[in-house]
């Protein structure tokens, strides 16, 4: 339990829980309706940090979970994303989620991707007859953060951040912005470190949350990852998140499963020779968001995201 009372600080001076739950549920919106139970299940495990995002469909399920756990609002911190066919109607988006969800504010909002794609009520992620999303390349997210610095003045949101940026572009945003982002959230873990943007936003005062913090089994069946969770008699997702929060990372891994949700919570402090271990199975490959045939990530050049 004492994992998910440690927090860490965002630059706006609100704190953070440095383990909550990615709520993630497929494009069905009949599994997407399923979440509320398991997101309840976590509440009433000790979680208050509760990760969503309106391309998820999971915000009606997060709120109604949090309204039957009884919990206050304030003892919560409750993350949703932008996503990429909002950016030229943000502050409409930020009142959706917040409908959908039964909420008066969240605590962190993200700019889910650097895209732009076209919107389209019905389709959240159009696609061209080549299979690729429909950009719109007539927006651009310096003009997107000043949508979302006017909703973080309206207090529709306490704190806003970016998903899925490099330093290249976050570089871009400072050229405009008025608010730092105080947080990214990226895919990281032991297979992809991203150890100089880790450093980088370090310097820049904003936190990182990893997603797809375990490498799903792809890491977690490293033989490495599993000696070393012999060594210490728990899990390889254990010793996988127990590196992440070692290095300062908040992390939301996903899971319905009770058992499994207890135990993405009871993490140790990893002895130095472990860490480094784990540091050098870095190989800077990514196992959720990887590039396509035609070498694009949604619609965009790994160049292009400054991957």
């Amino acid at each position: 339990m004492a994992w998910l009372s440690k927090t860490l600080e965002l630059n706006t001076g609100a704190a953070v829980p440095i383990v909550g739950l990615g709520v993630f549920a497929s494009r069905d919106p009949v599994e997407q309706a399923k979440a509320t139970p398991w997101v309840l299940t976590a509440l009433q495990a000790g979680y208050r940090h509760i990760d969503t995002a309106w391309i998820y469909g999971t915000e009606k399920p997060v709120g109604d979970a949090i309204k039957a756990s009884g919990i206050p609002r304030d003892k919560l911190f409750v993350t949703t994303k932008l996503p990429w066919n909002h950016i030229k109607r943000v502050e409409w988006s930020v009142d959706q989620s917040l409908k959908n969800a039964g909420l008066d504010y969240f605590d962190l909002y993200l700019m889910h991707w650097p895209h732009s794609v076209v919107f389209d009520e019905n389709e959240p992620r159009p696609r061209n007859t080549d299979g690729q999303l429909r950009l719109d390349d007539t927006g651009n997210f310096n003009d997107t953060w000043t949508q979302m610095e006017k909703v973080l003045a309206s207090g529709k949101v306490k704190a806003i951040g970016l998903s899925n940026f490099s330093i290249k572009n976050i570089e871009q945003l400072l050229t405009t912005a008025k608010v730092i982002p105080a947080m990214l959230q990226i895919e990281l873990h032991p297979y992809l470190a991203q150890n100089d943007l880790l450093s980088y936003c370090k310097a820049k005062g904003i936190l990182l949350t990893a997603y797809a913090p375990t490498g799903y089994a792809t890491v977690r069946d490293d033989p490495t990852v599993g000696d070393i969770a012999r060594k210490y008699g728990v899990t390889p997702t254990q010793i996988i998140l127990s590196w992440h929060v070692g290095r300062g990372t908040i992390i939301v891994p996903k899971s319905a499963n009770a058992d499994r949700q207890k135990e993405n919570f009871e993490l140790l402090i990893l002895n130095e020779e472990d860490v480094k271990t784990i540091d050098n199975l870095d190989r800077n490959q990514r196992v959720c968001n990887k590039p396509d045939e035609f070498g694009n990530v949604w619609g965009w050049s790994m160049e292009r995201l400054g991957w």
